[in-house]
């Protein structure tokens, strides 16, 4: 059910909200509680700092109607509350790749001496 909720809000930020706070934002995965009554939607977006938090507050703004498009589109019991939630495994991981290339960088200059 989270893959499901992952493409379609997905879907729902690329193709319906119309925010200009919102930028490149990607939503990376969707953890739901064990009752499924809370979905907490992970998202990451290509920018700065302060694209991060425009981003956020677009999302933040447009909860409401991405759960009613949501229920529109997923037919379930019970539509869980969401919440919004950055993702901040691709910031982290480009940054251990950067430190492994300087540490590389590094290396072969050394062994070039």
């Amino acid at each position: 059910m989270g893959d499901l909720i992952r493409e379609e809000v997905s879907k729902i930020v690329l193709q319906e909200l119309k925010d200009p706070r919102i930028g490149f934002v990607t939503i990376t995965r969707v953890k739901l509680s064990e009752d499924l009554r809370k979905a907490w939607i992970y998202w990451s977006v290509y920018g700065d700092e302060r694209a991060k938090e425009e981003s956020s507050r677009g999302l933040e703004s447009a909860k409401g109607f991405i759960r009613k498009e949501l229920g529109r589109r997923v037919r379930v019991k019970y539509l869980p509350e969401i919440a919004f939630a950055f993702d901040d495994s691709f910031e982290y991981s480009s940054r251990i790749e950067g430190i492994l290339k300087e540490l590389k960088d590094r290396g072969g200059d050394e062994e070039g001496a």
